[in-house]
């Protein structure tokens, strides 16, 4: 496999030639299963996001970044990288952690701040696959009162989009919700946080944006009228939160639906830099970028401890929860979870979940018969899940699987809360020093041939976590020099590479104890 190598620190380079020196991560959260880089034919961080967190940062197995202020296209095509412009080039020290500390220092600094806690000890659940765009009460209820009933950890409920009247609007539909305080007030007492979805877009025809127009607070056209987006979900006027006083105003309107209905925060979606891209607009900011609108739109979020992205452009080190994108139900996705949760921790967003548990991209949902689903895939996504810092499910575990392979999930989610001290522990770690909760192999144990491992990771410095990614009932472990003991408690040597049986019911796990 080439890698790449820089031969002089400290200045611009606009193109980097691969060779056996060092391999590359960063960029780009959604193309962590492409790393370390090799071939890839371009990508833009100004009108792509690959469904995920940005970052205009390059790491180095040995010790080098490369940064850019602004977004940049580039390629790794035939040995060579090419950035659109010139990035500044640093020699940091010898490792890829090295690269990673200076760079997060000078760049995006962690802050201090944690998102609610609840986050990283329970288990997340999300209305979006059982209900899809049909969000009402009963069925919310009914979803709640299922985890519960079958001894899955109350935590965050997340209800998805279509809630609202329409988009610029924080109500609830009343034909789907006879009374939401009353449904929130009943989540609550089962023990959940209740989030709710929403976008930084209005519907165009609605008494709202005439009066955000009015106000100045929409994106404009070129001829000063209301721009009009395209987005997944149609064509939408579009707050201006390069606007301070739209920006204010939106964090006032949120807060009002809050101490409404007793919201405790929201899942922040679209804002990704590629829906900017659909149509000319101009801004407050005659300078922003489609990037720049994604920050905007990010940094509402920290006014809400209780919130989710799954898209971001430089945000690493904020108090925001991070979701990988959209996977499809395949076992190809579960086998990305991993090394884009390793990215997300290199890109400075340690608080981080790996989707939804067996997926979240809905359409992979819609022709699978309750019993042609492959209940080996469910359960090894919930295994992924257990020990990363945040586990979300979204299809409903006991409407799928058998009672053996739903006792296997539920005891995963239960394994997920009883390392919720360790998460906790890392989680603070990472807020205030920067360094990631998920960690890849070559970050936390450099130069012994991990650089391409990326069906394994370590959780903080103690824990190497090896779930099974494939449809197969054991699996090689590759452990890091020292002395480890696995979770049946068997110890290892390491330094060496172990192929060990993993029946369904099985998540592996090693511990470092020497």
């Amino acid at each position: 496999m080439k890698r790449i190598v820089f031969l002089i620190s400290s200045v611009l380079t606009l193109s980097v030639v691969l060779s056996a020196q060092s391999y590359w991560w960063g960029a780009a959260v959604g193309l962590g299963h492409e790393q370390p880089y090799t071939d890839l034919s371009s990508f833009d961080l100004n009108t792509q996001d690959a469904n995920n967190q940005l970052v205009p940062l390059f790491l180095s197995s040995e010790g080098e970044y490369m940064w850019s202020d602004n977004a940049f296209s580039f390629s790794a095509i035939n040995g060579e990288i090419k950035p659109s412009v010139a990035l500044e080039r640093v020699k940091a020290g010898a490792t890829l952690r090295d690269a990673y500390i200076t760079a997060q220092a000078k760049y995006f600094p962690a802050n201090g701040q944690l998102p609610d806690t609840l986050f990283f000890s329970r288990p997340q659940y999300n209305t979006w696959i059982e209900l899809m765009y049909n969000q009402n009460q009963e069925d919310i209820l009914k979803y709640a009162h299922a985890i519960v009933d079958n001894g899955f950890p109350a935590g965050v409920l997340m209800i998805d989009d279509n809630w609202q009247r329409y988009y610029g609007n924080f109500c609830f539909k009343a034909e789907r919700f006879a009374d939401a305080k009353a449904m929130i007030d009943e989540l609550h007492a089962l023990g959940f946080k209740v989030m709710v979805w929403i976008c930084p877009f209005v519907s165009a025809d609605s008494p709202e944006a005439r009066e955000l127009d009015a106000k100045g607070y929409l994106l404009k056209n070129k001829d000063g009228g209301m721009a009009v987006l395209n987005w997944w979900n149609g064509y939408s006027a579009c707050y201006d939160l390069t606007n301070p006083e739209a920006a204010d105003y939106f964090v006032s309107v949120l807060k009002k639906a809050q101490q409404e209905y007793g919201i405790d925060g929201f899942k922040f979606d679209a804002g990704d830099n590629n829906c900017y891209a659909s149509a000319p607009w101009v801004a407050y900011d005659k300078n922003a970028t489609n990037a720049d609108h994604t920050t905007s739109w990010a940094k509402i979020g920290l006014h809400f401890p209780v919130n989710e992205y799954r898209a971001c452009w430089k945000m690493g080190g904020q108090p925001l929860v991070q979701r990988l994108g959209d996977k499809d139900y395949s076992w190809n996705a579960v086998q990305q979870l991993i090394p884009q949760m390793c990215t997300a921790g290199l890109l400075g967003y340690a608080y981080a979940c790996p989707d939804m548990v067996g997926g979240g991209q809905f359409t992979s949902f819609l022709d699978i018969d309750e019993d042609e689903f492959d209940q080996a895939l469910i359960v090894r996504s919930a295994q992924v899940h257990a020990l990363m810092p945040m586990m979300q499910f979204s299809v409903a575990p006991w409407r799928i699987l058998s009672e053996e392979n739903l006792a296997i999930v539920r005891d995963m989610a239960l394994l997920h809360t009883r390392f919720a001290p360790y998460m906790m522990k890392y989680a603070r770690k990472a807020a205030e020093t920067g360094e990631p909760i998920v960690r890849c192999m070559e970050y936390q144990f450099p130069h012994q041939g991990l650089e391409n491992v990326k069906d394994q990771f370590m959780l903080g410095d103690k824990y190497l976590i090896a779930p099974v990614v494939t449809d197969a009932l054991s699996r090689e472990v590759r452990l890091p020099k020292g002395t480890w003991r696995d979770d049946q408690g068997k110890k290892y040597k390491g330094g060496k590479t172990y192929k060990i049986e993993v029946p369904l019911s099985r998540l592996p796990y090693f511990e470092k104890i020497k």
